[in-house]
């Protein structure tokens, strides 16, 4: 906007988020040659091969010539890219691969899918995924891959995704739910099975941390790789409620701060009051909300997307409609527009 009165005009929230982006994505000036952060106004000088190099400390000079390798770019903790589009364009600096994200959903909005999605936008990256699950068996979260035509028989075939089943060992008879499994579900049991790892006791957070800290370190997950929590509130109903604070306190210790591997956690949105998994914003790197509106559109629910906070990277807070189609995953979309081309046809 233009300091002259009379040229100002009020920004809509796309457009205010936008020019904030823009400014703050401006370049800051020369590098250091090691880590890619700004340079001091005294650097550090190094000389080699007849090439000048420039360092912001000399920890930079002296790691440069004890290994011979660069950072080609600096984004304090790494960051990832979800490649979801309702997330990317909320978070156009990414998520700080270091985070515990909280996937608050209300009932309906298919925060079941965006898990989904954010473990195939993984495989697709050539990275490990492992999902613990609470709330279904292993085939179910295979199948809902598949019903969205993301094939990921091929990534669970070359121990690519793991699966840590919490939900199992609840059935009264489990042997009597794999007889009544027909062939189809038979053959996903096998696929699945050799990359399963059950839990005996779920109500044991002990017992759940160690399963996922095992699987953590079979699959050599240390900066790489995401973490996906499909149901923290079917957690909270399994054991005292100290018990589940200190469970999501210690995965974001030693998964997110220990390891550089992000965790998202679903939490289902029941009731107006503020309880377990949502009341612990004061410890949560991320909050993206799922929730569902009957305001924009008469008598239809649309779904919407918002990220409430992401520390360390810039966040576009408003809300954007989505929606889940086969093989494209989430896809955002204004409503109002929509219906306004339609009206010109």
């Amino acid at each position: 906007m233009s300091g002259d009165e009379g040229s100002t005009r009020d920004l809509t929230p796309t457009e205010l988020f936008r020019t904030i982006a823009d400014l703050t994505e401006k370049p800051v000036g020369e590098r250091c040659d090691f880590c890619r952060m700004p340079l001091p106004a005294d650097p550090v000088m190094y000389t080699r091969n007849g090439a000048d190099y420039h360092f912001c400390t000399a920890a930079c000079r002296d790691e440069l010539a004890r290994t011979d390798r660069v950072f080609t770019e600096y984004h304090g903790f790494r960051r990832m890219i979800p490649e979801i589009e309702p997330l990317d364009r909320h978070l156009p600096q990414g998520i700080p691969r270091n985070s515990f994200v909280l996937v608050a959903e209300q009932s309906g909005s298919r925060g079941d899918a965006l898990g989904a999605e954010l473990l195939w936008r993984t495989l697709e990256r050539d990275e490990p995924a492992v999902i613990v699950t609470f709330t279904e068996p292993p085939i179910s979260l295979i199948q809902r891959f598949l019903d969205l035509d993301w094939n990921v028989l091929p990534a669970l075939s070359m121990d690519q995704l793991r699966i840590v089943d919490c939900f199992t060992t609840r059935m009264d008879d489990p042997r009597r739910f794999e007889r009544r499994l027909n062939d189809w579900n038979r053959h996903l049991d096998r696929i699945a099975a050799p990359q399963t790892v059950r839990v005996n006791d779920p109500t044991d957070p002990a017992e759940v941390r160690n399963k996922l800290d095992n699987t953590l370190e079979d699959l050599e997950m240390v900066d790489r790789g995401i973490v996906h929590i499909d149901s923290l509130t079917e957690f909270g109903t399994l054991v005292q409620p100290v018990q589940a604070y200190d469970f999501v306190k210690d995965i974001r210790a030693d998964v997110c701060k220990g390891r550089f591997v992000p965790v998202f956690g679903g939490g289902t949105v029941t009731s107006e009051d503020i309880e377990f998994p949502h009341d612990l914003g004061y410890v949560l790197d991320g909050i993206v909300e799922l929730g569902l509106s009957d305001s924009i559109v008469k008598d239809t629910l649309l779904r919407r997307i918002r990220v409430k906070k992401m520390n360390g990277v810039m966040v576009i807070t408003e809300w954007t409609a989505y929606e889940f189609t086969r093989g494209r995953g989430a896809i955002a979309f204004d409503p109002i527009e929509q219906m306004g081309d339609r009206d010109q046809e």
